[in-house]
């Protein structure tokens, strides 16, 4: 017996030892992050799913590109053909995100019908995204805060997730992706050894934020001016790192530019997506760093500098010469039309003015944790406490917190980039709080700092002052009235009607594609002016002038779903027109009105001519 007494003793501490010794390397401690996760998410948002498919348009829109892709439409042929007015509207999105998700859905429909297959993938993709992203927070932690900075940071990270829509099941938008992305790059510049390898990753990282979505350029601009400067300033000891940048990311944005732009719009510019403007200013950029690493890092501190000042006036002239147009909001020149009755009332394109007004308790979560991360940071640099770090960390805040105060999709960025300062201050209020452990006031401040360097607690405290006030839920009823108007039970009547055009509010477009074979006018989408435009002139106009729309454009369907805040608000600026008179009851001779099933909010009219 007393052979085995060691043994018996010794594998529960050699169990725990290993336990302690796997959570002390990166992967290990993210796989089971990953896995924390996915389990939470699947535990409070599986059981009451309606639907496989995320609650945001994009990711409907996302599901039935990725269908016409497999169904045969072209790599470079990103049409839309039965959207909008004329033969379709060609989209801004990037087949790299439809490739994966196609690849998915046509595996999973080797042994699952086509409905179970697509919802498999939906799953699936999103989830894939939380390990890369999981894996950059985990090492940028690391990088700044060795194995506490990196369990932090994960652990910030997985509420920030959790919390967030962009990796629900079914959130098939590029949203997600960009997230990762992101994350990707902020670890590589907080690589203090400046390896060769960190920065190729930051430059291919870089290149595919370009090519999926333009919403992360201006934080891609910020990532190319740190390495640029930090290379001026260090010279010798920098130039492998803004070489290896430089060069992967002129490499990478040139395959993607040739492997996704079709042939036909090389010399097109495009302010929204990849093209012309965005490659020529990467490719020359990422060409003159390398050049200039190259030749001048063995100069003078002043002399890189000139060399530097010479590249951004380069890089600079041919921005003015190739894309003058994309040196602003693409937005911006959308109709006044559009603005008023559609973009003002969509969340994430919300100002911090627009949010306020929409929901002040919302603030927070957007806002709070970016802000008190930038405090921290400027307070770092006015003290000198790791300088070059809370120096890379600032200039990234700095840009996506402003991208966040301009549109309100941008605070998922702000709210990423925050955790690092943080959890640096958080590694050093518990290092006080610990060598006293009687100090009650740093015991506080440690434990306040905690909760609010969460995104999350902001947002739950928030809410409850809105419920507690009565405020900040009315959006939520519209929000239920707007789905319900494209549920898959309320548009249903169109499906057994032959394949024709249906006009109605915007926000049901992309159902209508998704569950008929119907084309549509409107769609929530800035390329598809004329049809939004279309559809609100139709509902804004007398009945009369509404039929020379409805006939000019070859209308079969009219869908009328009083409940929709655009065409609620059509109504109310215009009684006279046809939206308002609908809602009376009052339907002109041309509109015959189809089989409405019980509790539909929506009246389909077929379009039938004047008698």
């Amino acid at each position: 017996m007393a052979t085995f007494a060691p043994m018996i003793g010794s594998t529960p501490v050699s169990l725990v030892s290993r336990i302690r010794q796997a959570f002390e390397r990166l992967w290990p401690s993210v796989l089971f992050y990953s896995l924390v996760t996915m389990a939470v998410i699947v535990a409070l948002k599986i059981p009451n799913a309606t639907d496989y498919v995320g609650a945001d348009n994009d990711d409907v829109m996302r599901l039935v590109e990725v269908r016409d892709f497999l169904n045969g439409q072209g790599w470079f042929d990103l049409m839309q053909y039965r959207m909008g007015l004329g033969s379709g509207t060609l989209m801004h999105w990037s087949r790299l995100i439809d490739l994966p998700i196609a690849s998915l859905i046509r595996f999973f429909g080797l042994f699952l019908a086509p409905e179970h297959a697509e919802a498999a993938a939906l799953l699936i993709w999103p989830f894939s995204l939380i390990i890369p992203s999981l894996w950059a927070m985990g090492l940028a932690g690391r990088r700044v805060g060795g194995m506490l900075g990196m369990h932090i940071a994960l652990t910030f990270s997985v509420f920030l997730l959790i919390t967030s829509n962009r990796f629900l099941p079914g959130s098939i938008d590029h949203h997600n992706a960009q997230f990762a992305l992101v994350a990707i790059m902020t670890a590589m510049l907080l690589d203090e050894k400046h390896g060769a390898w960190s920065y190729a990753a930051a430059g291919l990282a870089a290149a595919v934020a370009i090519a999926i979505g333009a919403e992360t350029t201006p934080f891609v601009a910020t990532v190319c001016l740190i390495v640029a400067v930090a290379w001026a300033w260090e010279g010798e000891a920098y130039a492998t790192a803004a070489k290896s940048f430089g060069l992967t990311l002129a490499l990478a944005i040139s395959v993607l530019f040739f492997g996704t732009v079709p042939p036909r719009l090389y010399a097109t510019v495009t302010c929204d997506n990849l093209s012309l403007g965005y490659y020529s200013l990467a490719a020359i950029g990422g060409g003159l760093l390398l050049a200039s690493a190259t030749l001048a890092s063995r100069y003078r501190r002043p002399v890189r500098f000139v060399v530097l000042g010479a590249v951004g006036i380069a890089v600079l002239g041919s921005a003015i010469a190739i894309a003058p147009q994309c040196l602003h909001n693409p937005l911006a020149d959308l109709d006044p039309m559009l603005v008023d009755l559609w973009l003002n009332n969509v969340q994430e394109a919300q100002s911090i003015f627009g949010a306020n007004r929409q929901d002040t308790y919302t603030l927070g979560y957007f806002y709070a944790t970016g802000l008190f991360a930038l405090a921290v940071c400027i307070f770092r640099l006015a003290h000198g406490d790791r300088v070059r770090i809370h120096l890379v960390l600032l200039c990234l805040l700095v840009v996506s917190w402003g991208i966040a105060a301009v549109q309100v999709r941008g605070s998922p960025f702000s709210n990423l980039v925050a955790i690092f300062p943080l959890t640096l201050l958080i590694i050093d209020l518990r290092r006080l709080s610990n060598r006293d452990s009687e100090n009650v006031i740093a015991a506080f401040f440690y434990i306040a700092t905690v909760l609010l360097s969460v995104a999350t607690v902001w947002g739950f405290a928030g809410g409850l002052i809105g419920s507690r006030l009565s405020t900040g839920y009315t959006d939520q009823t519209a929000d239920l009235d707007k789905r319900s108007c494209s549920s898959r039970k309320t548009v249903a009547p169109l499906v057994d009607l032959p394949a024709g055009l249906v006009v109605g509010p915007s926000d049901m477009g992309v159902s209508i594609l998704r569950f008929t074979s119907n084309r549509i006018l409107s769609a929530p989408y800035h390329r598809n002016q004329g049809g939004m435009l279309t559809e609100m002139h139709i509902g804004l106009a007398p009945p009369k002038e509404a039929e020379a729309f409805l006939r000019g454009t070859g209308v079969t369907v009219l869908a009328f779903c009083s409940g929709n805040p655009q065409t609620a608000e059509i109504a109310r600026i215009k009684p006279d027109g046809l939206y308002a008179q609908l809602e009376k009851g009052n339907v002109p001779d041309y509109l015959q009105a189809l089989p409405r099933p019980d509790g539909s909010p929506v009246q389909f009219f077929r379009y039938v001519g004047s008698n």
